[in-house]
């Protein structure tokens, strides 16, 4: 492909995205397709020689288009949002251009520096304490993960990174019964152990109890096992429910254990200060996650991930083989505040959209999202046949259809299943679900970029 070739299409791609954003709602929100039908349509080997760009692109109007669910779609209400903008496509676009490795200050100067004042912007932003440092991850889990190695790596002087686990006793790690999968993961591969991962119990509302996470801890020590870490959730991803952060913190500085807060959704509704009465007891907190890609129109991937002492992160992953040495000194060095040596120019799109909407645009789309699901909810409670399972702390719903003379839950299960399942083969919304204390709970999100009340 020449340059002029390029232009060419570039100027077609353009328009095609234009008319996409435009024209979103003519698309079934989830894809139709069934298993087996884009493979099919595709060929087995690749081509011996090179194809014209019209046709790769025709092909993938006709043959991969159909297997798109439509994330951006206002009446994308599943899961949780991952959103775009206007704003932030554009400066992917840009990324992609330049095409730059930002590994280290040198490699390329204004992606380290942008990122360093994007992150202090959102630190300001959401309320979080003055000392903490921020870095881009591409996802919550990854930062969850770095968490978790940090912790055992100050637990332990650094000693794993050196010696392995060889002589150590087990540590133990907390949770609640509703916390994301991640921690599980992030356990899992931090050479933990599943075994040693402790879900504790939930009180009506799916947030952890202070008492008996304070409870099993005792218990731990006692049986002569290290406490390690605990993951606070702020906005489970079943239920969005918020742990009580300010009683764990305390427990937490008492028996001198990390303290890691995972509000990979909800933290962008701290945007709001009304919003912020979730955070009492951040102080406490060693880290901090949240996720500009789901509920600030920020395109995916990009997780903003903070920590009270920076150094213990850098010295957990810092490695210098002699091919990454350079002068400069007094500079951050991303590549040694994660797992990843290669790393995206996320602040780009991210101070685009930070630029765009500003504070108070970002604000008033937050609130508008709140205020929607707290009246939807008003809606939904006062119908005779339908129950809320949840509260709705931020902007996801948690309900079920419950006609009066239906009693057993299995069969109500069912319907309720049925029900979602006919919804999302409408192609006109898009829902999910999960499952709360057995009840099927088909979960509502309302925070799509574009969604108004009407959508709602």
């Amino acid at each position: 492909m020449t340059n002029h070739d390029f232009r060419k299409y570039a100027h077609q791609l353009v328009d095609w995205m234009a008319d996409y954003f435009e024209n979103i709602e003519k698309y079934p929100v989830k894809s139709q397709v069934k298993p087996g039908e884009t493979i099919h349509q595709l060929p087995v080997a690749p081509p011996q020689s090179g194809e014209d760009f019209s046709e790769i692109f025709k092909d993938f109007q006709d043959t991969i288009l159909p297997g798109i669910t439509h994330w951006q779609h206002p009446n994308f209400h599943a899961y949780f949002t991952a959103n775009n903008s206007y704003p932030s496509v554009l400066g992917e676009m840009l990324m992609s251009t330049l095409g730059a490795q930002c590994m280290s200050w040198v490699t390329s100067p204004s992606a380290t520096e942008l990122e360093e004042r994007v992150m202090d912007w959102l630190k300001d932003m959401l309320g979080l304490p003055a000392g903490f440092s921020g870095v881009i991850e591409d996802t919550a889990s990854t930062a969850t993960l770095c968490s978790i190695l940090t912790a055992r790596e100050v637990k332990t002087q650094y000693q794993i990174n050196q010696k392995g686990f060889y002589q150590q006793k087990p540590f133990t790690i907390y949770c609640s019964q509703e916390a994301h999968s991640s921690v599980e993961k992030g356990v899992k591969i931090a050479g933990i152990g599943k075994h040693y991962l402790r879900k504790i119990a939930v009180d009506d509302q799916y947030a952890m109890k202070p008492e008996a996470l304070q409870k099993t801890i005792e218990e731990d020590i006692a049986e002569g096992t290290q406490p390690l870490a605990v993951i606070v959730a702020i906005g489970t991803t079943g239920s969005t429910a918020v742990d009580p952060l300010n009683e764990i913190g305390k427990i937490c500085e008492k028996h001198q254990i990390w303290l890691h807060v995972d509000a990979a959704y909800a933290g962008t509704a701290f945007l709001l200060p009304e919003m912020r009465h979730h955070l009492k007891g951040i102080e406490y907190a060693d880290s901090f996650v949240f996720n500009p890609h789901k509920w600030m129109f920020t395109n995916f991937d990009c997780s903003a991930y903070f920590v009270k002492e920076k150094e213990y992160l850098i010295k957990t992953f810092e490695i210098l083989p002699e091919y990454l040495k350079t002068k400069e000194n007094q500079v951050n060095n991303y590549r040694d505040w994660g797992i990843q040596l290669g790393r995206r120019f996320r602040a780009l799109k991210l101070w685009f959209v930070l630029r765009s909407f500003g504070v108070k645009g970002l604000q008033k789309k937050i609130k508008e999202h709140i205020d929607w699901a707290q009246k939807a909810t008003e809606i939904l409670d006062s119908q005779q046949d339908f129950e809320i399972l949840a509260p709705t702390h931020f902007s996801t719903i948690c309900f079920r259809f419950k006609p009066a003379h239906l009693g057993d839950q299995a069969e109500i299960n069912q319907i309720n299943a049925r029900i979602m399942e006919k919804i999302n083969q409408s192609g006109k919304i898009y829902l999910s679900h999960t499952k709360l204390k057995g009840n099927y709970t088909i979960r509502l999100v309302i925070g799509q970029t574009n969604s108004t009340w009407q959508h709602v």
